[in-house]
């Protein structure tokens, strides 16, 4: 029985990240399609530069929220269900899978930023706040979201491994988690890596193209 929570768990976890809420989002207040214009991804920051601020907000909360959501569900009543860290890691690769690759969008979705904050403040609040201040600190000084992203994904294994035993214990399973997500986040942000390396990369707040 405990396999079928797990499925379900892992299957209910893709289903919700395969929500592209760029899309959504831009329906609902009448925008273009963030796919059209920019970076042509379905993300918070190409949604920031059709100039709604507002957009760009929600987006970034309910991306976020959709990789928290299953995530903390499983770290707060998994227990009940059988389902322990291996669970916790399954949930959080498959919400981050569900937005690189969203069912209900044809598979072509965005490249997990916030979903995979959303993801690591599930896991551990303190996890998540300290790569959040590891984008901002390198957006900051270099309006690069592509570059911040980039950062945040080699950090987010490290900062885990370094708190094990003064936060919480590591766990190998997590540990794995956190390195996949960092090598699929990096993996999508490849056309931005070439962007940087050839100073052609948009800096955040720049207008669509």
């Amino acid at each position: 029985m405990t396999s079928l929570y797990f499925l379900a768990a892992v299957l209910a976890a893709y289903l919700i990240g395969s929500l592209s809420f760029a899309v959504i989002v831009s329906r609902l207040m009448g925008l273009n399609d963030p796919r059209s214009y920019g970076s042509k991804n379905p993300g918070a920051t190409n949604v920031l530069r059709s100039g709604n601020k507002l957009a760009a907000v929600l987006t970034l909360l309910l991306d976020a929220l959709k990789g928290w959501l299953p995530v903390a569900a499983v770290v707060w009543q998994g227990n009940a269900w059988g389902l322990g860290s291996g669970a916790v890691a399954a949930v959080g690769l498959a919400a981050f899978a569900g937005h690189l690759y969203p069912v209900f969008f044809k598979f072509a979705g965005g490249k997990g930023v916030a979903t995979a904050a959303g993801v690591l403040l599930g896991v551990h609040p303190v996890l998540g706040l300290a790569v959040l201040a590891t984008w901002l600190l390198v957006a900051y000084f270099t309006r690069y979201s592509s570059l911040s992203a980039l950062v945040s994904a080699v950090a987010a294994p490290l900062i885990y491994l370094a708190l094990d035993r003064g936060v919480w214990y590591v766990d190998g399973r997590i540990t794995l988690m956190l390195v996949l997500m960092g090598a699929l986040l990096i993996w999508r942000h490849k056309g931005n890596i070439d962007k940087l390396v050839r100073g052609q990369e948009s800096k955040i707040g720049s207008k669509k193209g």
